[in-house]
């Protein structure tokens, strides 16, 4: 970040081809940067001296250091480097442009990845904009390439992978091999933001990694009207962007997308294996991966997923569904919450479920809201037997009741499913992490002593820790841990407990097994 002392500095971005767009000058006692600067990341924005300029460089650890020790200046800062992402965010500045046919699954997974990791971008149809459409006739692609995404360097990749837009875009941060942090946390859902933010607060040195992007699923709820503070509610995706920030704030490294593929317990401190290759160390391990919606035995299911069939519900998906019927499968919060937002875009949505009503397995205010929708039809104890296929994926889809056998059959091309829950645990496989005969993670007085006796906790008088796997010195909050209350609130209220816990656990510091 640079702050003025004297002169002028005119601020541009680029819009994904390469051309300068003037933003703002700026003159003495104006500073540049936003919510990336608090990280290191590459800037969005772009800076040019109108002359002769002084100004004073701040590095991200100063700046941190600022916004943290002087707390109405780190205000004002804070304000205005959030309140310049969301202005590039809307206007699409700084970010690249993904051109190609709107809705098809290579185009949805781009535009969901960067749209959940709060990065700017523009989509251009080469169908309707003259310059996606000469972008193209450069290029050539072949359908499977893709979207093309010409980034703001110039580069233009032909439907690239997530990290490697990620690495393209500077989103990605290399890790170092040979750093041991206090306490790394696998996940970055509520529960995992809400512990980086106290720990990170607390002097710990945390990292934090994600496979796809922060706020899990809880990030995909298009609003969230029982969470306590924001009696209008507020959509996942803000409740975790804020936490996301409040977390870099205060020093914690956030890693995005990286997947943690093994736990090694067998030394200290403990390790992770990561599938970019790299082995990372840390004091303390913190499992928040939460869990996953189950897939349906329905025939063919996985060659339609991004085609048709999609688990969650964002604005990108919403669009798609203008004027259109549509199925959501589930009788959770989640596809309540789901429903609400469809239905203001969809033009008829058909509700299934596998039980007789929904007073068990949602809250009531939703009951209600769904209810007062004319255009929301609840099947009771259904469920799908097939889909059809076309050539853009999906082209009809058949259920039946499973009380009376009738089925019926409609033509539409979206299935939304938020069906059951499987913990996120198949890579804690040998490491000594035990799990419950549903793959969710043991902790506490979950434990027999059968099991921690058998683990390194064969110490003298030791009992795990109320959220203490049955390896000493690694947690589980959230909707991974057996046992766990699945809400916003009881998963957030976990990551700042488990804080606690891991400071008892690194003041031990030789108890721990090596």
């Amino acid at each position: 970040m640079f702050v003025l002392l004297q002169g002028r500095i005119l601020t541009t971005r680029k819009n994904g081809l390469g051309i300068e767009i003037p933003v703002v000058e700026s003159g003495p006692g104006n500073f540049t940067g936003e919510v990336g600067q608090l990280s290191g990341r590459p800037a969005l924005a772009y800076g040019r001296a109108l002359g002769v300029v002084e100004a004073l460089v701040i590095d991200p650890p100063s700046l941190r250091a600022v916004v943290v020790a002087e707390a109405e200046l780190g205000e004002r800062i804070m304000r205005a480097l959030i309140l310049r992402r969301m202005g590039l965010i809307e206007t699409g500045g700084g970010g690249p442009l993904l051109i190609g046919p709107p809705g098809t699954a290579g185009m949805v997974r781009l535009q969901g990845f960067l749209s959940r990791n709060g990065h700017p971008h523009l989509v251009l149809d080469p169908a309707l904009d003259s310059v996606a459409e000469d972008v193209m006739k450069l290029h050539q692609p072949h359908p499977n390439e893709l979207p093309l995404v010409v980034c703001p360097d110039g580069t233009v990749l032909k439907c690239p992978t997530e990290r490697e837009l990620a690495h393209r875009l500077g989103l990605y941060i290399e890790l170092n091999a040979e750093d041991v942090y206090d306490v790394a946390i696998v996940g970055a859902g509520p529960a995992g933001l809400a512990a980086a933010v106290y720990a990170a607060s607390e002097g710990l040195s945390v990292l934090v990694l994600d496979t796809h992007s922060f706020g899990g699923q809880a990030g995909a709820s298009s609003r969230i009207e029982n969470y306590l503070g924001f009696p209008t509610g507020i959509s996942g995706q803000a409740l975790a962007g804020r936490a996301y920030v409040q977390a870099q704030k205060f020093g914690a490294k956030m890693v995005v997308p990286v997947k943690a593929m093994a736990l090694d317990c067998s030394g200290f401190p403990y390790a992770l294996q990561l599938d970019c290759g790299v082995r990372i160390s840390a004091k303390t391990v913190i499992i928040a991966t939460g869990a996953r919606y189950r897939r349906p035995a329905i025939p063919e299911l996985e060659k339609y997923e991004g085609r048709g069939v999609y688990y969650w519900v964002s604005p990108i998906e919403a669009a798609l569904c203008r004027q259109e019927e549509v199925v959501l499968v589930g009788g959770g919060n989640s596809a309540g919450q789901a429903i609400v937002f469809l239905a203001s875009h969809a033009a008829h949505v058909h509700h299934l479920i596998r039980g007789p009503d929904l007073t068990k397995s949602m809250s009531k205010y939703l009951i209600d809201r769904i209810g007062s929708l004319t255009n929301v039809t609840l099947y009771p104890e259904s469920e799908i037997v097939s889909i059809e296929g076309c050539e853009e994926g999906v082209g009809g889809v058949q259920w039946h009741n499973r009380k009376d056998g009738s089925k019926q059959t409609k033509s539409l091309q979206r299935i939304f499913l938020f069906v059951g829950a499987d913990p996120n645990t198949d890579w804690l496989e040998n490491c000594g992490v035990k799990v419950n005969d549903k793959g969710f993670v043991c902790t506490g007085s979950d434990l027999p002593s059968i099991d921690f006796e058998r683990t390194a906790h064969s110490q003298n008088d030791y009992r795990p820790l109320s959220l203490e796997t049955s390896i000493r010195g690694v947690f589980a909050i959230g909707d991974v841990r057996a046992s766990s209350t699945k809400r916003v609130a009881a998963a957030v209220g976990e990551g700042a407990s488990v804080v606690v816990q891991v400071h008892a656990r690194l003041a031990a510091g030789k108890a721990i097994p090596a």
